[in-house]
């Protein structure tokens, strides 16, 4: 039925996909592109939950608040694990897209990406967080889904195709066919899981504890699934866990490789798996077309490399492998009507 206020309310809100992440939350403008790629962090009061900060500002908090204030991420593995926060952090993102509109309150629609093989409550949580926050209507997408076609993957055609998503949370595997998944995989083994990796080496090996903020950008700055053309090191900087006192260490990217080896034997077992339940025609699609490797640890040195030489087949990185998913979350908000059917049941 026709609502006139929902047609006003239209006129002056933006259509916006949000890749709603465990490590970033990346909104997708319709007609702008990504408008918004912040960590998934908001820092609250402990007593009164009130929010102090989200996203880049939160972020820089990690390890560094006082007692009073705590820096939560609302978002493990990819569901949503604080509603109430989930909330606040959606509404303050939609506003912060809308800051230059002259509505008191924007009523945007939104697609937001959820991970492939969600419970039912996990759907409706996210659903309801959207709605709450200010969406005027609300629609989920499996981010695998949102994955390919942010990669430019042909997934409503008969010819068979293949996303690996690495995110923070979770590692999604999906082949598709005619605008369907055949075969999909969901671990929560990702970018989480490789940084307590680095934690727990650091730990084992030389009796320091540092932080997962430090195990991240060790992560990023010499991490590798596969050995590099030229070995780098970079000083890990923690506490010694005998003495107490602080220490820095120079640590090589062969270490870290080892280091990351547990985690991703467990992502390359779960595509292997996928491939052997995929019909061996599409198998030969996929052999000819390869696969697509999206998400931000997609971007880990090598991992291509070390896929392409595990399956036998070309994996590539897809182009700006990190706003895949809200782009993809985008393009369904443009042609709504035909793609509709691609849509996560709610």
């Amino acid at each position: 039925m026709f609502n006139p206020l929902n047609a006003l309310l239209g006129l002056f809100s933006l259509d916006i996909g949000i890749d709603l992440g465990t490590a970033n939350t990346l909104v997708n403008v319709r007609g702008k592109g990504i408008i918004i790629n912040e960590p998934s962090w908001v820092a609250i009061e402990k007593k009164t939950r009130k929010v102090l900060a989200i996203g880049n500002e939160a972020k820089e908090m990690v390890g560094r608040t006082p007692a009073n204030i705590v820096a939560i991420r609302p978002l493990r593995d990819g569901v949503i694990s604080d509603f109430e926060i989930t909330e606040k952090m959606l509404h303050y993102f939609i506003g912060k897209v809308h800051d230059h509109v002259i509505l008191p309150i924007p009523r945007p629609r939104v697609v937001v990406g959820i991970p492939n093989g969600c419970t039912e409550v996990e759907k409706r949580a996210a659903y309801d967080a959207t709605v709450s926050a200010g969406a005027r209507e609300a629609y989920l997408i499996e981010e695998p889904m949102a994955a390919a076609l942010g990669a430019g993957l042909p997934i409503t055609e008969a010819m068979g195709s293949m996303i690996i998503d690495v995110g923070g949370g979770t590692t999604e595997v999906a082949v598709f066919a005619l605008g369907g998944i055949v075969v999909s995989r969901s671990i929560r083994v990702a970018g989480d899981e490789m940084d307590e990796d680095i934690i727990q080496y650091a730990r084992q090996k030389y009796n320091i504890t540092i932080g997962e903020r430090t195990a991240e950008n060790v992560k990023i700055e010499i991490g590798s699934a596969y050995p590099l053309p030229e070995e780098k090191t970079t000083i890990l900087r923690g506490r010694n866990l005998i003495t107490g006192l602080p220490q820095a260490i120079e640590v090589s990217s062969i270490e870290i490789r080892e280091a990351l080896s547990g985690s991703l034997n467990v992502i390359v077992d779960t595509i292997k798996d996928a491939l052997d339940e995929t019909p061996p025609e599409l198998v030969a699609d996929l052999m000819e077309q390869g696969i697509a490797l999206a998400g931000g640890v997609g971007q880990l040195r090598g991992l291509a490399e070390r896929l392409t030489d595990e399956t036998k087949m070309h994996v590539y990185v897809a182009e700006d492998p990190m706003t895949c998913v809200a782009r993809g979350a985008g393009m369904v908000l443009e042609d709504l009507d035909k793609l509709s059917k691609i849509l996560a049941s709610v």
